[in-house]
């Protein structure tokens, strides 16, 4: 519960809002019991607001309220105070924040970034537009990914259109249940990530029964960049005729979605113009297929209002690089068709299944664990995530003179796991018996990259340092 203490203790929060449990994977997770935990460790909140979701037993203490108990109405004969409506909406600046959302990894520091009420709903309004066909929207991701929350909810909600929110995940009770959603709610768009279009493709091959899906017009990725091959499935999977398919592009820091290609119809330019460019290091435009840093040229309505913790380096990144611009940090390359595609970030920050990722926190939480004496963390590709990470670790004397990899391996993955959460989690560990000089850092990643791949049986494995060198070279 240490990621949770550390983003209380940062928010100086007075009320957290939780719920007894929630399913997910046929379970229950116990979320009122980890909140608990959380708040042992001290902090500034006094109230804890629980909705009973699955009617599990919890732990009651002083400041905890039942969601149910706050909102039901005063019985008749009882008597109230004479003060303004409680039920109506505050007046409050256009740029109070409604989010703070943590950025990964900042040089250790915890660090989150504040969305301000009106400014986010205009970006989020404005993108809906481009989004929607005017029916039932869905937005199939989490509910901690960005897009989730300004445009699976904030926005449609907005503009007046009816949104389809789940519990869980897309393979319970069955792996039919993207297609049942869609046919019950008559879903016209959606949007989603590569990552779970690529495992709902796969279980779509096992699944001869599904049926077509005509309600579905308009399917838009976002989070990762999506091949030409899944764009093409996706098209044609869910429907009895071909959908509309578009490609997002955009960042936490701007409140999620800023740009859409792809697909057709007369909204195709609704999304304001941005002024996204491809630069050098110097600020110029590179040439058409030469790779740059994205910046925007013109203002963004959902950019971020603020930043709590540490400032300096977040303002620095984004403001100072490219005066006069908007420095995104993303890397792309601009092809002859005018689509940019992504190549990844100029910081130690990898984008996987639409959720960033920090590499050197990853490398912490393994350096610190007692079975590690040096550890280093690489991004590879990956079938079913888009990318992965790797990592490659020496072992202290705390394992023994004969370990069992397989052993410390599953105990480093779940470390992480614990820690940071499952996309942060390594798909691979490589236990190498010395780090030696001589590799740069992307060299180091390539070697890590090349050795755990899928295809290489063995994983976790003993590797000299001389193949990690043989490895950087091929």
């Amino acid at each position: 519960m240490e990621p949770l203490g550390d983003r209380l203790e940062l928010l100086d929060l007075k009320v957290l809002f939780t719920q007894d449990g929630a399913w997910r994977h046929g379970t229950v997770l116990p979320l009122k019991s980890r909140a608990d935990d959380a708040l042992l460790a001290g902090g500034s909140v006094q109230h804890t607001i629980v909705v009973r979701r699955t009617g599990m037993d919890v732990a009651w203490f002083e400041g905890d309220r039942w969601y149910h108990d706050l909102v039901a109405p005063a019985r008749p004969g009882i008597a109230t105070s004479p003060v303004d409506d409680p039920t109506a909406a505050a007046s409050l600046p256009s740029d109070h924040p409604i989010a703070a959302i943590p950025l990964a990894h900042r040089g250790g520091q915890t660090v989150s970034i504040l969305h301000g009420t009106a400014t986010m709903l205009a970006g989020a309004m404005a993108v809906h537009r481009r989004l929607r066909t005017g029916g039932v929207f869905w937005c199939a991701g989490d509910i901690a990914w960005t897009v989730t929350q300004f445009h699976g909810i904030y926005g449609p909600l907005a503009h007046g259109d009816t949104v389809v929110m789940y519990e869980g995940t897309l393979d319970q009770p069955s792996q039919t249940r993207a297609w049942d959603i869609v046919a019950r709610y008559g879903v016209e768009s959606m949007v989603t990530t590569p990552s779970v279009v690529r495992t709902v493709r796969g279980w779509a091959r096992e699944l001869p029964e599904v049926s077509e899906l005509p309600s579905l017009r308009r399917v838009t990725t976002a989070g990762e960049p999506v091949d030409d091959e899944l764009r093409s499935w996706l098209g044609q999977a869910f429907a009895s005729r071909e959908v509309d398919v578009v490609d997002a592009w955009g960042q936490l820091e701007l409140g999620g979605i800023v740009q859409v290609a792809g697909g057709g119809g007369d909204d195709v330019d609704a999304v304001p113009d941005c002024g996204v460019d491809i630069v050098d290091a110097a600020g110029m435009p590179v040439a058409e297929g030469e790779a740059g840093e994205v910046i925007l040229r013109l203002p963004w309505a959902g950019t971020m209002v603020g930043i709590e913790g540490p400032q300096a380096a977040i303002a620095d990144a984004h403001w100072t690089r490219h005066p006069g611009s908007y420095a995104t940090g993303d890397l792309a390359v601009r092809r002859a068709n005018g689509r940019m595609d992504f190549l990844g970030r100029t910081d130690d920050v990898v984008s996987i299944s639409g959720q960033l990722v920090s590499l050197p926190e990853v490398r912490e939480v393994l350096a610190d664990h007692p079975f590690v004496e040096v550890a280093a963390v690489a991004s590879r590709k990956d079938p079913d995530l888009g990318r992965s990470l790797v990592a490659a670790v020496s072992l202290s004397a705390e394992v023994g003179p004969d370990p069992d990899l397989d052993g410390v391996a599953v105990e480093l993955m779940d470390t992480v796991r614990e820690v940071m959460g499952g996309l942060a989690r390594p798909r691979a560990v490589l236990v190498l018996d010395r780090f030696g000089g001589g590799l740069g850092q992307l060299e180091l990643s390539r070697a890590m990259a090349l050795l755990a791949t899928p295809d290489r049986a063995g994983t976790p494995r003993r590797v000299t340092w001389e193949q990690v060198v043989a490895a950087a070279g091929q």
